[in-house]
């Protein structure tokens, strides 16, 4: 198996990868956590069974390493078995670098065509958005999908995307952005991720709303994708060449401003990915401290508020309505971001907020792995509801676009009494 990462950077310290795999024990405090393994009862489905079989083929005793790509596919990423571990095993690096080693720069056709639009082409890519969106709105994918075209075509992961996207922006945030004039001194940066920009218009410009009222006004940053997808999917030069692109982009504004940050993004998993920068160049003495010094300034809009500033944000709270948080994995186990939220919400809205029974757990949504193992993450995600409806909340937050899809997904189909928001949403919009 040959990767591309030589070294993590794990919490123990920057690790050579076969080391930083061996570190884990097989104690099994990751096999409690885990939601595929919770479900499956299966070994090679827990964190400890991923990493011995990492391990295996990287000691040449796997006779068929492709028989571990099931294994290794069916990772969430969620990242639960980290955050259970007392040595802090980092096992998502760990598939994540299997599964490009496995694939020997391949990649599927359709991410593929996906991740070099993002990099390279966004104008061409927002005028496709914006065909299928209208596409979409005729009904017609839906009535693919009904009559089995797409799964004869063998694009049943399309249809179910299609399925769990319900409803579409006319105009993405970027366009929205263009008609906001910069700032003689801005006094945050806003990063435009493709998640808000694409699907959930409305969660930046509440997070944009909230900050220029808290912080003063602040700039949205003309940013490239963080690089999440291509990282995600084996195309590091992409993602370092996006990586590249961010940090360039947010030194020339902060050197015509004069501010050295915060640069602020509202979806999770993108914000862990810039957090990890770093990552990506342990090996490139020129980039690692320009990295270093980038993803020092990246905050989550979760962790941007005080629970006294929120205060100030709305005073009409919604009357009469339970409220419940489900964490994203990314903000929870990869940046340790969940107490900030609570004392926030606690503290607008006091026993109406009301906590979520394994709020830590994985909704199923990962990216589009949704898409790609349907069953296992319709298991995840019954779960997931099923607590929700426990709470007999109305309303349910989060802050990851991939948990605003699958849970408005999973509660339009089995609790449709709540609706998700994103928590900045939330906290700008309350009373509208």
């Amino acid at each position: 198996m040959k990767g591309d990462l030589k070294v993590l950077r794990t919490e123990l310290g920057d690790r050579p990868f076969y080391d930083s795999v061996s570190q884990c024990n097989r104690c099994g405090y990751c096999e409690s956590v885990c939601p595929t393994y919770v479900l499956t009862g299966k070994e090679s489905y827990s964190g400890r069974g991923r990493n011995q079989i990492i391990r295996l083929i990287l000691e040449g005793k796997l006779d068929n390493p492709n028989a571990a790509e099931d294994a290794l596919s069916t990772c969430l990423l969620c990242g639960a078995c980290t955050a259970a571990c007392y040595a802090r095993v980092a096992t998502v690096d760990h598939v994540l670098e299997a599964r490009r080693g496995l694939r020997n720069g391949r990649l599927p056709i359709l991410a593929g065509f996906l991740m070099k639009l993002l990099a390279d082409r966004r104008p061409l890519l927002d005028r496709i958005l914006k065909i299928a969106y209208a596409l979409k709105r005729t009904g017609l994918p839906a009535w693919a999908g009904r009559t089995g075209l797409l799964k004869l075509a063998g694009l049943s992961a399309l249809q179910n995307a299609d399925s769990h996207v319900h409803e579409l922006p006319r105009r993405f945030l970027s366009d929205i952005w263009r008609g906001r004039s910069r700032p003689a001194a801005p006094q945050w940066f806003y990063l435009t991720l493709c998640g808000p920009n694409y699907l959930y218009p409305k969660v930046g410009e509440s997070t944009v709303a909230a900050l220029d009222k808290i912080r003063g006004e602040g700039e949205a940053m003309e940013n490239a994708c963080c690089g999440l997808l291509h990282f995600n999917y084996g195309d590091l030069n992409l993602s370092r060449s996006l990586a590249r692109r961010n940090i360039e982009i947010y030194e020339r504004r902060r050197s015509q401003t004069g501010l050295a940050g915060p640069v602020i993004g509202d979806c999770s998993s993108c914000v862990a990915h810039l957090k990890s920068y770093p990552q990506l160049f342990l090996d490139d003495p020129q980039w690692l401290p320009r990295a270093e010094a980038f993803s020092s300034n990246v905050k989550d809009s979760v962790e941007s508020f005080s629970p006294s500033e929120a205060l100030r944000l709305k005073r009409n709270w919604p009357q009469g309505v339970k409220v419940t948080y489900h964490d994203s994995c990314r903000a929870r186990n990869a940046m340790g971001l969940a107490r900030n939220q609570r004392q926030i919400l606690k503290a607008v809205l006091g026993e109406r907020f009301v906590e979520l029974p394994q709020a830590e757990w994985c909704c199923g949504g990962a990216g589009a792995y949704s898409f790609v193992h349907p069953e296992l993450s319709e298991d995840v995600l019954k779960s997931k509801i099923s607590n929700i409806a426990s709470t007999q909340a109305g309303i349910v937050l989060t802050s990851s676009t991939s948990c605003l899809l699958q849970i408005a997904y999973g509660l339009k189909k089995y609790y449709p009494s709540c609706r998700v928001m994103h928590f900045t949403e939330f906290l700008a919009q309350a009373d509208d």
